[in-house]
């Protein structure tokens, strides 16, 4: 876009003005980035408006994301990027005497997401923009995040995350656009006038679904497409005749009710309030997005559907929105009056569902009492898809009564949402390789063989313009010295740096840039953590959801292991290591919450024990959002990606991480395989079981930690030292439970389930091969750089391309 700073310069001065009443002098810092914020906004509603308009035309197939989470950090930098004016704006700022990373800082993480899943529905917008794809995203506008964590005597606590305390400029709300939910009721049958049977459902809940939509700007091609947001209203507001009667409590259970359903990212679920509270929020987002495509498919074809699943296809992220399957049967059948076939045909072409999971517990199964309460409609509508897949089953496999058994969508009291997915949909997909066929060949293997032409792998990425071009400037401004910034937009461009692998000046270009990342992050590290680290230590990094599969246990165990050596020789050889930490507990998961302890725990012992030389520093970043990633992952030496083999299914922190220049250490997991495959075995450091070989172990039971421990004494010394009050005393309780999972196995499960034990020796021995290649500083450089050059393959714009040619069928 063309850019004037003189103009600019007054939009702002005027926002200010008509606003808060302001001038730059007396404004606050919120309110500069509020007035910066919208002055940006207020250059992209053109070409918004007509994106808009787009929606309405006959020859365009739109694409909708619907998904749980959207993380997408802090909005104000990136949409400067991508609108390629942030050095302008940083100049208008500067000459108004004001601090651009001052006003940055001001805007908090959105609270819209919590992991990978979320962050790749982020990705995946910036993409379909910038790419100038007709595609846009559903959710919900949590008034909350998950929580805001602090790390208090060790132990993570959770506090509400009010990332709408200052309001949000780049939300713009669309009360006309308001649609009705409804929740509980009874159903009613009657007959028409032709003797057809119809239904409804009477004496309804009702709640308002207000959107918000967030522009999702392209980079540098004037495309703006919508992320919409629901925000949940009783229609009632507060009673005011309870309130008069000095009842003030019940005046506002309603409202509060409504609002409830948007007010927490993942509230707990663990009793059948909090589940009732999260199918509440599926329903409530998946039904209103529904209704929203509906209302912009009608204003064209009127009530002919004939053409729905031509010009609109929905991609399901995860079980979470599956309720809009029956959902939609719901509507075609209720409202519109499709008979039941018609509104199969087209509901079936319409969905696409995306398994992010190879872990039972998440994919999702819903109690029947609750679901029929809730949703007494949807779970008749649900009971009949099943009937009807059952009959199909049963002739597709006569006589097999336990195949059927095993892909009822409704058994053993609950509905299986991704059971129902998998029925309700015409494409399948994992996302990655391995996970891919993992679901083929085991997890999902009954439903491979019935449905081989659903299944198809579209491996994640990520957008290369937040995680390198953004974060990474530095580093950003070297590739484009190299090879032109065509990169920026198509990312196989990366591999034109192959050639400066053997130059040592470029190398040596590199490192420096490493170096200045590191000394960024290591003056965050003393502001927030209050700890020293050397910028010329390894840089060790672990940041993702805390899990147990994800293994963060074996990571601080190799850290205790290299203290107690050191401990027992001060003067051995030794590269010091900076391990860093980042990661949040589901607020229910105790044993998570037990390994936070652990990792400050160690860290509060070796960064003060003053006998080791600050050989090794243990940092826990608390708190960690997308924000606070834009630091870790350009500063970071190796990575680790060490979850037990077939449990993750992509990783997208692991190409984060490659895009920047660390070299990965990690199993072949994931998109792992992906990037070994890509970057070469010789640039990565692989150890410990692949997924063939658990599969194996655990068909055959031979698994046994207590016997693996008996040949490994310094892995011994450390599970030891959780239970003897070598770390204190004060924390024996917290690890015990530790201890007992890996040694005797606990709440029925068996004995170290993901393989802590059993992959450490080749874990330390993989460490021990990392820090000798540190001290080769060109030979590491070389390995960096290669794994920049590799990395065009994980640029979500791939990705999508992928799911715009093969799956959705839009350009």
């Amino acid at each position: 876009m063309q850019f004037n700073k003189e103009d600019f310069k007054k939009i702002v001065l005027d926002r200010l003005d008509k606003d808060y009443g302001r001038n730059i002098e007396s404004a606050t810092r919120e309110e500069i980035y509020y007035s910066v914020s919208r002055a940006a906004l207020s250059s992209i509603w053109s070409s918004w408006s007509e994106r808009n308009k787009d929606l309405y035309k006959k020859d365009s197939k739109q694409a909708y994301y619907f998904s749980a989470e959207f993380l997408m950090g802090r909005a104000m930098s990136n949409n400067l990027v991508n609108l390629g004016i942030l050095e302008g704006v940083k100049e208008v700022l500067n000459d108004l005497e004001v601090d651009f990373n001052m006003i940055e800082d001001t805007e908090s993480d959105a609270g819209l997401g919590n992991g990978g899943l979320g962050r790749l529905a982020a990705c995946f917008l910036d993409s379909l923009a910038t790419l100038g794809l007709h595609g846009h995203g559903y959710g919900i506008r949590y008034k909350y995040g998950m929580f805001k964590q602090k790390i208090e005597n060790g132990y993570q606590v959770e506090y509400p995350d009010n990332w709408l305390h200052y309001d949000d400029p780049w939300s713009v709300k669309r009360e006309a656009d308001s649609v009705e939910v409804n929740f509980y009721g009874h159903v009613d049958s009657f007959t028409d006038e032709n003797g057809k049977l119809h239904f409804r459902t009477l004496n309804t809940e009702k709640v308002t679904a207000v959107p918000y939509d967030m522009p999702i700007i392209g980079y540098g091609n004037d495309i703006v497409n919508t992320l919409r947001l629901w925000e949940a209203h009783s229609p009632d507001g507060f009673e005011l005749q309870l309130f008069n009667k000095e009842m003030y409590n019940e005046s506002v259970e309603k409202k509060n009710r409504a609002e409830d359903i948007s007010r927490v990212l993942y509230p707990s679920d663990l009793g059948p309030s909090g589940k009732t509270l999260r199918l509440r929020q599926q329903y409530f987002f998946s039904s209103a997005s529904l209704y929203d495509i509906i209302r912009k498919y009608k204003t064209i074809y009127g009530n002919d559907f004939s053409h729905f699943h031509e010009k609109n296809v929905i991609q399901l992220n995860d079980t979470h929105p599956v309720i809009a399957i029956p959902e939609l049967m719901r509507i075609l059948i209720d409202e519109e009056y499709l008979d039941w076939d018609t509104a199969w045909q087209v509901c079936s072409k319409t969905f696409a569902y995306t398994n992010h999971t190879i872990l039972a517990e998440a994919l999702e199964k819903w109690p029947i009492d609750i679901i029929s309460k809730l949703l007494p409609r949807i779970y008749q509508i649900i009971e009949e898809i099943n009937r009807r897949f059952m009959s199909f089953v049963n002739s597709a496999y006569p006589g097999d009564w336990d195949r059927a058994q095993r892909m009822s969508i409704v058994s053993h009291g609950v509905v299986k949402m991704a059971w129902l997915a998998i029925a309700g949909t015409f494409s399948v997909n994992g996302v990655a390789a391995l996970h891919t066929e993992i679901l083929k060949n085991h997890e999902l293997k009954d439903w491979y063989e019935l449905f081989p032409e659903k299944f198809n792998n579209k491996t994640n990425g990520i957008t290369q313009r937040r995680w390198l071009l953004k974060s990474n400037p530095e580093l950003a401004s070297f590739i484009t010295k190299n090879i032109g910034d065509k990169w920026i937009t198509e990312f196989s461009e990366m591999e034109k740096l192959l050639p400066l692998a053997n130059d040592s000046k470029a190398l040596k270009e590199l490192m420096e840039i490493k170096h200045t990342k590191k000394v960024q992050l290591a003056e965050y590290i003393k502001e927030h953590n209050g700890v020293d680290v050397d910028p010329n230590s390894i840089f060790d990094i672990q940041i993702k959801r805390l899990h147990e599969y994800k293994r963060q246990l074996l990571n601080v165990f190799h850290i205790m292991y290299l203290y107690n050596r050191i401990k027992e020789n001060p003067n051995m050889d030794f590269v010091p290591r900076t391990f860093i930490f980042g990661a949040k507990a589901a607020s229910g998961y105790a044993r998570a919450k037990q390994i936070i302890k652990l990792i400050t725990r160690v860290g509060e012992v070796i960064n003060n024990d003053k006998e080791i030389n600050n050989k090794i520093k243990v940092v826990f970043i608390e708190n960690y959002n997308v924000s606070v990633a834009e630091k870790l992952f350009p500063a970071c030496d190796l990575s680790e990606q060490i979850s037990t083999a077939g449990k993750e299914a992509s990783g997208t922190g692991n190409m984060k991480f490659m895009v920047n220049g660390a070299v990965t250490i990690g199993t072949l997991d994931g998109a792992n395989v992906e990037i070994v495959e890509e970057a070469g075995v010789q640039n990565a450091f692989i150890f410990g079981l692949k997924a063939d070989q658990i599969q194996e172990i655990n068909s055959t039971h031979s698994y046994n930690p207590l016997a693996e421990l008996s040949i490994n004494k310094d892995l011994k010394l450390v599970i030891d030292q959780l239970t003897n009050g070598y770390f204190g005393t004060d924390c024996i309780n917290d690890f015990k439970p530790i201890s007992d999972s890996l040694l005797y196995g606990v709440d029925g499960n068996r004995p170290d389930p993901y393989y802590v034990i059993k992959d450490f020796s080749e874990y330390c021995v993989a460490q021990d091969m990392a820090s000798r290649a540190f001290t080769d500083k060109e030979s590491w450089a070389k390995m960096s750089l290669i794994n920049i050059a590799k990395s065009g393959k994980f640029s979500s714009d791939r990705t999508i391309n992928q799911y715009a040619k093969e799956i959705w069928k839009i350009s």
